[in-house]
């Protein structure tokens, strides 16, 4: 996604603004076929970055959750890999840049309808955890998607997360039982 530019009080000093990035939260109940619907507010965030219905999905590194994002976070992460090399040397740490690279690039394209439904693939279900239900919850670049048990299981610091799961989840468990 290509950022925006302003001029700064027609000084010839131009800006970048940056996209605003995956903010909020969502629920979706595991559909049939297997499919789940990418909540609204994510929808359009995938859509800019990834110029059309891309979704691109990962193993959390430390969670146990999935990691979601556009097309364009694939931009950033040769500077991620620079930053993390220059950082290992500067501590004298030993840095495999193949096996990290790897390890950044190993995420799917996901195609998702106008609808926002999508199928996950059973690899990623499986390293999820993921079962019945998936809490989505923003993160700045990405997004997390959580099965609810997982999330739940998590210290300090996730409360907020945790009871905007269980609110979002008892609405999509009392709205699948009215269908």
């Amino acid at each position: 996604m290509q950022g925006l530019t302003h001029d700064l009080g027609g000084h010839g000093e131009v800006a970048a603004v940056q996209p605003s990035g995956y903010s909020g939260q969502g629920f979706s109940l595991r559909g049939e076929k297997g499919r789940f619907v990418l909540p609204p507010a994510f929808r359009k965030s995938v859509k800019e970055s990834s110029d059309g219905r891309v979704l691109c999905l990962v193993k959390h590194e430390r969670w146990n959750c999935l990691t979601g994002f556009g097309l364009s976070r694939r931009n950033e992460l040769e500077a991620q890999l620079d930053r993390e090399e220059e950082r290992a040397l500067r501590l004298n740490r030993e840095f495999d840049r193949d096996l990290r690279a790897s390890q950044l690039y190993q995420f799917i394209e996901v195609p998702f309808d106008e609808s926002g439904r999508f199928i996950m693939p059973d690899y990623l279900v499986e390293l999820g955890r993921l079962d019945q239900g998936v809490y989505f919850q923003g993160a700045g670049s990405f997004f997390t998607l959580w099965n609810p048990k997982e999330l739940y299981a998590m210290g300090e610091g996730w409360e907020g997360a945790q009871a905007a799961c269980k609110m979002l989840e008892a609405e999509a468990l009392a709205k699948g039982k009215k269908a």
